[in-house]
């Protein structure tokens, strides 16, 4: 019996499961096939180890990436100063990591020029008022400057190096630049509070400091913070501490972490240590408050203790 006649022969007797062997064997020969192409489409068992980009000029990492059969793709750009515009300054997934063949990079570039904006006018505001506007327009305070005016903690003129801005001044600066604002200050209202910045970013820690009259003054970070970093870390160390009496205008000095317990176990310290300086701060202004209310009544029981003013000699019999 030749194969022909047995094919048919099981075809004609058994239709059901002929068809169904059929059907079995076309799923496995797909099956197979769908996989033998995906083994070869993703390269199975390849990997790639991604280079470290950081500091490189965005053209030569991308003939760095191709060496390596990967892509690279700019996810972002970012403006730091102390880098060369184009260079690489983040990557995604990070230098060092296998990858498979074809896998994409995505990087962040130095910007070659930082973003210009315009400087608000904000001179005949509240210091307040003020800090909001350039805050707003995405600049900061540089320097606040006193000078003696009845309207204590309003902004009397402002300057951007060494040009004065007046209204419809046209000048733009680069974002996140600090303009410097001349303040008013009345004589006898010279002092403030320093506040709580521990636990806050930098940006937080600024705003609350210009807010009460004060400069910002060093800014130190820990030795293993990189420039990208910095934004993510906090402070953990203000000098003068918080709710410490200051003269307006004086400065405060930040240390920031990115340790992030290093910055908590000293934020509940400081935050203690505010609660008892104020209540210390609170306690001797009601006794100053108490001294010259008593002073005051002593004044008004003895009014015979005042030595009442003399006429002179020379005026008597003036109107005679």
């Amino acid at each position: 019996m030749d194969n022909n006649t047995l094919y048919t022969r099981i075809k004609t007797r058994f239709p059901l499961v002929f068809h169904l062997s059929l059907m079995l064997i076309i799923i496995l020969v797909m099956a197979l096939g769908a996989h033998l192409a995906m083994q070869i489409g993703t390269r199975h068992g390849s990997r790639s180890t991604v280079p470290d980009f950081s500091g490189i000029p965005f053209d030569q990492a991308q003939r760095m990436a191709r060496k390596h059969d990967l892509k690279l793709h700019i996810n972002d750009s970012l403006f730091v100063a102390a880098h060369e515009g184009g260079i690489i300054l983040d990557q995604l997934p990070h230098g060092g990591v296998e990858v498979k063949p074809g896998r994409t990079i995505y990087v962040t570039i130095n910007s070659y020029r930082q973003k210009m904006v315009p400087i608000p006018y904000v001179a005949s505001r509240s210091l307040r008022q003020a800090k909001n506007m350039l805050e707003i327009a995405g600049l900061e305070i540089k320097e606040l400057v006193y000078q003696n005016d009845m309207a204590t903690n309003y902004v009397l003129g402002q300057q951007f190096e060494g040009r004065e801005i007046v209204p419809g001044s046209r000048i733009e600066a680069e974002i996140g630049s600090g303009v410097v604002l001349t303040v008013g200050v009345e004589t006898g209202s010279e002092l403030t509070v320093t506040p709580q910045v521990v636990g806050f970013d930098l940006r937080e820690a600024k705003s609350r400091i210009w807010e009460l009259g004060l400069n910002v003054g060093r800014v130190e970070y820990d030795a293993d913070i990189n420039v990208l970093d910095r934004k993510d870390a906090r402070v953990y160390v203000q000098s003068p501490s918080a709710e410490c009496h200051a003269q307006l205008g004086s400065r405060v000095d930040l240390r920031l972490s990115l340790d992030t317990r290093k910055v908590e176990r000293n934020m509940k310290e400081a935050e203690k240590q505010a609660r008892e300086q104020a209540e210390l701060r609170l306690k001797e202004e009601e006794m100053r408050a108490d001294s010259l209310e008593k002073a005051r009544m002593e004044g008004l029981l003895n009014p015979a203790a005042q030595t009442p003013a003399e006429t002179p000699a020379d005026e008597e019999g003036m109107f005679d």
